[in-house]
């Protein structure tokens, strides 16, 4: 089974979501949906249907969560200087004037902080970044062919 890796900040935070909707979540719409219920006629009930709906969500949610949670491995940050899952890194593809310059936070779509882009570990262009430091040029392959891209920051989130 594939891991997650996430911060433990990230986890802990997941986790209180989890425990929330499980617990304060599942008992406010149930009680939406029995509120519902006692207006009548189901089939043209929109209250109803709004929370069979958000019952819906949040049910796929916590389906998420619990595969997250189940999944994950907790990560610390590496090398300062050096990317690693969840470095804020700064690039500028070969050709752009570095006023063009892009931030991404490496790691998983669960880790956003702020407006950063996420970037998954993963992707091709993750991978490539994955060990590069300050003023290193990576390479990798994009479906329009190889691209090259030049690390001009590393952050720790």
């Amino acid at each position: 089974m594939a891991t997650t890796q996430l911060s433990s900040s990230a986890f802990e935070r997941l986790q209180a979501e989890f425990h929330d909707l499980t617990t304060r979540g599942r008992i406010e719409v149930a009680q939406k949906i029995e509120t519902a219920r006692l207006m009548g006629d189901l089939s043209e009930n929109g209250d109803y249907h709004a929370a069979k709906d958000e019952q819906g969500h949040m049910e796929g949610r916590i389906r998420e969560l619990e595969h997250i949670i189940e999944t994950a491995e907790i990560i610390e940050g590496g090398d300062a200087g050096i990317v690693s899952t969840g470095s804020i890194v700064t690039i500028v593809y070969e050709g752009d004037d570095d006023s063009m310059a892009e931030r991404y936070l490496v790691g998983h779509m669960e880790e956003k902080v702020g407006n950063l882009d996420v970037m998954s570990p993963n992707s091709p262009l993750g991978a490539a970044l994955l060990g590069a430091g300050a003023d290193t040029w990576v390479e990798y392959e994009a479906p329009t062919g190889k691209l090259r891209v030049k690390v001009t920051k590393v952050e720790t989130a």
